[in-house]
């Protein structure tokens, strides 16, 4: 009889699980369940890229052991399963974590810092990351390709993206222009309407909201805000048309459906009349810092807004062009110049006299006084309502007008929600639930960040509006083309160093200069599935042959995330689904009820479980 090995009583499964992963090692088992499948049918599953910006927590493991055990049981099925690991290395958390290290406070100090030492220790903080993730990936066992693993930030990965960008602007849906968008003054960035759906985003906080006397002949326009920051950029008051106003025994006007609740049972009527009567009707503003004649002919007066109702308010509602979705849109409609005195980093400039430097919502109690004191305000008070924050830094956002390149997603809306019945999900509520419900409110995708760490807009544009040009770049053969060098970096600054005489213009004068802005991230992230193989400049035949992916999964929250991104690129590029099946997975919870986040570190040390409890306890 073969004796028997002795039984520790006490087992120490971690000490167990090391042998297990040493003799793995030793026999090269992963890379021998592969060599073994070479001619099976294909299974296509893709990674989807963490984001190394700090150290792994224990919440990394849920979703890289679902994909394991589905690529593991596909292998036992008798199918070939590659898996691909990758990086999403790009990013203002990747900014936002060196800040902190070197102390910064704003994007003006990286600037004096210097952009190229800042690019480095992004790329070197992100490198030292990968590593620990490889190190926690390796101990729970779960089998992928990490020594060829895609990097978002490889000159590889950013040409494929350049490709995709330069095929969504010649099918026309790549386009500049001054929008509202929510925008974070502390990071100096705009934000995607996907982002704010991440979770966290809107938080409950208590506003002031105030009802101000505007003076016009006809009597005292009573108008209600919840941004009292912005009246000093007041251009315009709206109405509803339709709607029927009053004006009270003693001069107030407002809708007579909101008269009781704002002035109470004892307001008498003097006079009626429909919202359109007083267009065009001129009144005093609240502030004089900028003066009417900046907006236009139509500054200062009233105007008819569709938006206008009156379930809350007075039924009159301020205008401030720059910082309102509705207001500038009705802005367009009337011809009211864009006016905005707030500075990127959301102070106001010098325009606004004693407020100039302030931080905006700062000055919403002095600004309220000094309404007050001239006797203007009818009344201030509080209210809580949910508002969005910065996903990144937790700072509140603003609405602002800034310039950006966006990606046309409402052109294919329906397109993106036909192929989204070819998908196969998991719940399968999601469908036609929190993706569907997503997809069918999509807005057009800011893809512009005025960053520094990211895949930099492959867009050139002459810097002289007398003679206009742009040309988007999709490789490096065409940057070769016309700029006579291939450059081995891709990044801020030295992109930004590539010029050339503009054609277009006969004096020579001109010169086509890159846009400084870089992509959104999820742009970057939405590009995995052809970007990961350098398509289509490599791996034509690969590609076809494993797209659509038969397998995606994270958790539920990337349906707003990089599930979307990937839907909304394999429409716009390919019209064909990105991925088959998707398992959209819940979230862990910290101790402190939230979810668990590298920037919250509501989570223990993923190592410290490992060596207590084992890595299959985990599983």
């Amino acid at each position: 009889m073969t004796p028997l090995h002795p039984v520790d009583p006490k087992a120490d499964f971690p000490r167990l699980e090391e042998g297990v992963l040493a003799r793995w090692r030793e026999r090269d088992v992963f890379a021998e369940s592969l060599r073994r499948r070479r001619e099976a049918p294909v299974w296509s599953f893709n990674e989807g890229p963490p984001f190394p910006n700090a150290a792994p927590g224990v919440h990394h493991v849920l979703a890289r052991v679902f994909k394991d055990i589905f690529s593991r049981y596909r292998t036992m099925t008798g199918h070939y399963v590659e898996r691909k690991g990758g990086w999403d290395c790009h990013g203002l958390p990747v900014e936002l974590a060196l800040e902190a290290e070197l102390g910064f406070k704003s994007k003006d100090d990286i600037e004096q810092f210097g952009i190229a030492e800042f690019n480095a220790r992004c790329r070197a903080k992100v490198g030292s990351h990968i590593a620990e993730f490889n190190a926690m990936t390796e101990r729970i066992g779960y089998w992928v390709d990490l020594d060829d693993a895609y990097r978002t930030m490889d000159t590889s990965y950013v040409e494929s993206v350049w490709w995709a960008l330069k095929e969504i602007h010649s099918r026309g849906l790549l386009y500049e222009r001054l929008k509202v968008v929510p925008y974070c003054p502390r990071d100096q960035v705009t934000l995607s309407s996907h982002e704010l759906g991440q979770p966290g985003v809107y938080q409950d906080v208590l506003d002031p909201s105030v009802y101000v006397v505007f003076p016009s002949e006809r009597g005292q326009l009573l108008v209600w805000t919840t941004t009292p920051w912005t009246l000093v950029s007041n251009a315009a008051v709206a109405v509803d048309p339709d709607l029927i106003y009053v004006r009270t025994t003693d001069g107030y006007i407002l809708a007579e459906a909101l008269l009781e609740r704002v002035l109470g049972p004892e307001a008498e009527v003097a006079e009626r009349f429909p919202g359109r009567d007083l267009e065009e009707l001129r009144y005093e503003p609240p502030f004089d810092f900028i003066p009417g004649t900046e907006y236009g002919p139509k500054g200062h007066t009233v105007v008819l807004g569709d938006f206008v109702t009156a379930d809350a308010g007075t039924g009159l509602v301020h205008t401030a062009i720059a910082f309102g979705e509705d207001d500038f849109r009705l802005g367009e409609q009337y011809g009211l110049n864009v006016v905005n005195p707030v500075r990127p980093d959301g102070t106001y400039d010098e325009r606004i006299g004693p407020y100039a430097g302030r931080w905006v919502k700062d000055a919403d109690p002095d600004l309220i006084e000094d309404l007050r004191a001239r006797g203007r305000l009818f009344r201030a008070e509080s209210y809580e309502h949910s508002y969005p924050h910065c996903w990144r830094c937790r700072e509140p956002l603003i609405y602002m007008a800034v310039s950006s390149w966006f990606v046309s997603t409402t052109k294919i809306r329906e397109r993106m929600l036909d192929l989204n019945q070819q998908i196969r999900w998991v719940p399968e509520h999601v469908k036609d639930g929190q993706f569907g419900r997503w997809l069918e409110n999509t807005r057009d995708w800011s893809i512009s960040r005025n960053r520094f760490w990211g895949s930099p807009i492959p867009v050139w544009r002459s810097d002289d509006p007398a003679y206009p040009r742009i040309d988007v770049y999709g490789s490096l053969d065409e940057l070769e083309r016309d700029f006579g060098v291939r450059p081995d970096n891709l990044h801020r600054p030295f992109i930004d160093e590539l010029t050339r005489p503009n054609p277009d213009d006969p004096t020579g004068r001109s010169t086509m200069r890159r846009v400084t802005d870089v992509l959104d991230c999820w742009f970057e992230s939405g590009s995995m599935s052809f970007a990961q193989v350098h398509y289509p400049f490599d791996n034509q035949e690969w590609f076809e042959r494993h797209y659509p992916g038969d397998f995606i999964v994270e958790y539920i929250g990337q349906t707003r995330g990089w599930f979307y991104t990937l839907h909304v690129l394999a429409t716009a590029l390919f019209d064909r689904p990105a991925f088959k099946t998707c398992l959209a997975h819940g979230i862990v919870l910290g101790d402190d009820g939230q979810k668990m986040s590298k920037r919250l570190r509501n989570y223990p040390d993923p190592e410290a479980m490992f060596e207590t409890h084992g890595a299959d306890a985990m599983r």
